[in-house]
């Protein structure tokens, strides 16, 4: 299967972006101890080593079983886009759309697609002003 051109301009970013809320819940944890890495790093969505050591994205249920903090679960909007990772507006645009609403977000830049990581209790909220913005820039 052949792999899509990424898209760079901010407007067909925009109105291609179809968000979808993937199953689960996810939490943000960091750890310095070995023992806790070695056994998440494999569990983790995804991983980034900081100064203060390695912060991971990890399924609720996981952080909970490594004895992790799961006080803020997250849900993940993916936007199906395959954004370029030149390209430029798209963070911006999905970040003050949900600020307008008060509703924090985490974006993550993966190779493909843009994660959008909002509190679990708005998660469906903040799908619905996305796929509202999606629909402003078609």
């Amino acid at each position: 299967m052949r792999t899509p051109e990424p898209v760079r301009d901010r407007k067909a970013m925009l109105s291609g972006m179809t968000p979808i809320l993937a199953e689960g819940s996810f939490v943000f944890c960091t750890s310095r101890d070995e023992r806790i890495l070695v056994r998440a790093l494999p569990l983790a969505l995804a991983s980034f080593r900081e100064a203060e050591g390695l912060s991971f994205i990890l399924a609720t249920s996981t952080a909970a079983d490594l004895g992790l903090p799961c006080d803020l679960p997250m849900r993940r909007i993916v936007l199906e886009v395959y954004s370029s990772l030149e390209g430029v507006g798209l963070t911006a645009a999905v970040a003050s759309a949900l600020s307008e609403e008060g509703i924090p977000c985490n974006m993550v830049a993966a190779y493909h697609h843009d994660h959008v990581f909002v509190p679990a209790d708005r998660a469906d909220h903040a799908l619905e002003i996305l796929k509202a913005l999606q629909a402003s820039a078609g």
